[in-house]
């Protein structure tokens, strides 16, 4: 199932308004054949991976699935509960069941009804992997990552008129990375006046991979972009199932105080500043180590420059 809520990872964020689930089909401990949900939502993990099988080839095997296989008709495909049945596995593992009413416990069911043994693990990498999808079933909004890069002594911008980097070129690619693993990324407006940021993916070969722009502001939306007019406003965005936060200062605080971050993604330059804008004073480092309800799930050197990602515990 690890390897399953890894493979899922591959469907972020393509298969939107879709979850991106892995499937994996395995029989006599061979791995028969792997899938994952394509771009658009369709086709789902389950029948990609039956599709690369022989007829008959799924009989008697297990298969993996991070989220459990829907169980309703639609325009676009036959149910992956009904792909399922027909296959004959002997065994289904579910990571999460699917809160989505249509399907909830619903697949499930129909797959014991047809003689089909189900185990469901509730399984962390798995759930972690659908965190958007199930964010958006279960709380009516995005899963929400808030992003700054800062100095050593809190700093996250220098004076006017300084260099507007502070973490070196290691740590911006990174960040280019996880902003192509998003739906969408905001900014607040002063940041957006003040810095004009193009908010898009520069990676080679990626950069069509760049998320839907928002500026967090009560005016006009500026060109290019989405007004969003409050933090809780993002209730209203159906189909985005991931939203990066790149701040600045008062945009960070503004979600934190709206109790809307579930993930912390902070990039620290072994550098002091002095002065300049600080970040809010609950992520300064010397002080976020102390909020019991954030979990350090990820570390990592990127060049001169530390990466650390936190969860909400």
């Amino acid at each position: 199932m690890a390897a399953a809520a890894r493979l899922a990872a591959r469907a972020r964020p393509l298969s939107r308004p879709n979850p991106g689930v892995a499937c994996i089909i395995v029989k006599d401990d061979v791995v028969l054949a792997r899938g994952w949900t394509q771009a658009g939502g369709r086709p789902h993990a389950e029948a990609v991976a039956l599709a690369k099988l022989p007829e008959g080839g799924a009989k008697g095997a297990t298969i993996y699935v991070t989220l459990e296989p829907c169980a309703h008709q639609s325009e676009r495909g036959p149910s992956c509960t009904d792909l399922i049945v027909a296959a004959q596995p002997a065994h289904v593992v579910i990571g999460v069941t699917d809160p989505d009413p249509r399907t909830s416990g619903k697949g499930i069911t129909r797959l014991r009804e047809a003689g089909v043994a189900v185990d469901v693990l509730d399984h962390f990498d798995a759930k972690e992997g659908l965190a958007g999808f199930l964010t958006r079933e279960t709380q009516g909004r995005p899963f929400v990552t808030l992003k700054l890069a800062m100095s050593e002594d809190g700093f996250i911008a220098r004076e006017p008129g300084l260099a507007p980097w502070i973490t070196g070129e290691f740590a911006r690619a990174h960040v280019h990375a996880q902003r192509a693993r998003q739906d969408a990324i905001l900014v607040g407006k002063s940041t957006w006046d003040a810095d004009s940021p193009g908010l898009d993916v520069r990676l080679p070969g990626i950069e069509s991979r760049s998320p839907q722009r928002y500026v967090l502001t009560s005016g006009s939306a500026p060109d290019s972009a989405s007004a969003l007019p409050s933090p809780h406003a993002i209730s209203q965005l159906s189909e985005i199932q991931y939203l990066y936060v790149e701040g600045g200062a008062g945009t960070a605080q503004a979600f934190l105080d709206a109790g809307l971050v579930d993930a912390l993604h902070i990039y620290t330059a072994p550098i002091t500043i002095g002065s300049g804008l600080k970040a809010p004073e609950a992520l300064q480092p010397n002080t976020i180590a102390q909020f019991s309800e954030w979990t350090v799930c990820e570390k990592r050197q990127l060049g001169s420059d530390t990466f650390t990602a936190y969860s909400r515990a």
